[in-house]
């Protein structure tokens, strides 16, 4: 029987657990050389910037309060600006007509067209007689 072959996992630093991590860490900050102690620490940990800011305090390391503040604010501000984005796109998506139903400026919808190619459907006038223009326009 052939050996199976295993997927290679990612660097063992960046699986640990928050406690693993904070011990390792001790081994690591003097040794770090970087111009930015949390950028150096969220990358080679491979965790979050709000996660790294908890760590290195809890290790000693300290930082301005305005700038941990800052650092707060602009990271929940790029959530919020990723959430709306999500959410536009949603709306664009729904308001888009469903694949394969067809429109124009006479037919509401267009259900087919005849062998001689002229459309033939539901005309505006008869989906706002319907109700179906005003629930399509909510």
């Amino acid at each position: 029987m052939a050996k199976k072959r295993h997927k290679s996992l990612s660097p063992r630093r960046k699986r640990m657990t928050r406690s693993a991590r904070l011990q390792a860490a001790r081994h690591w900050l003097p040794t770090y050389t970087g111009p930015n102690i949390l950028r150096g620490y969220a990358k080679w940990y491979g965790v979050d910037w709000n996660c790294a800011i908890k760590e290195l305090e809890a290790l000693g390391v300290a930082f301005d309060p305005a700038y941990a503040q800052a650092l707060r604010t602009t990271l929940a501000n790029r959530a919020a600006a990723r959430a709306e984005r999500r959410r536009r796109e949603i709306e664009e998506k729904e308001s888009q007509p469903a694949p394969g139903v067809e429109s124009d400026y006479y037919f509401y919808y267009i259900a087919g067209y005849t062998s001689g190619g002229a459309p033939y459907g539901i005309t505006w006038e008869e989906a706002e007689y319907l109700g179906l223009k005003a629930l399509d326009e909510e």
